[in-house]
């Protein structure tokens, strides 16, 4: 296994593993939010944090609150 992290930062000098790591970790200097919410047009750097974001539209509610045990 390699340690050897080639992709780096021009801003930061952060390294990467990956260059889709390095794309996300990007978007820290640049403030781009390419996944929009097609409900309320909230934007996310992530498209993973957007599917979660799309549960508050749902009447599926999958996540419990672990103080009251609420959905």
């Amino acid at each position: 296994h390699s340690v050897e992290k080639p992709y780096k930062c021009g801003d930061c000098g952060k390294s990467f593993y990956e260059t889709s790591s390095l794309v996300v970790h990007q978007r820290t200097h640049t403030g781009e939010k390419p996944y929009k919410c097609g409900v309320c047009g909230k934007r996310f750097k992530l498209s993973s944090k957007l599917n979660r974001h799309k549960q508050t539209h749902s009447v599926e509610k999958p996540y419990m609150c672990h103080e009251c045990g609420m959905s």
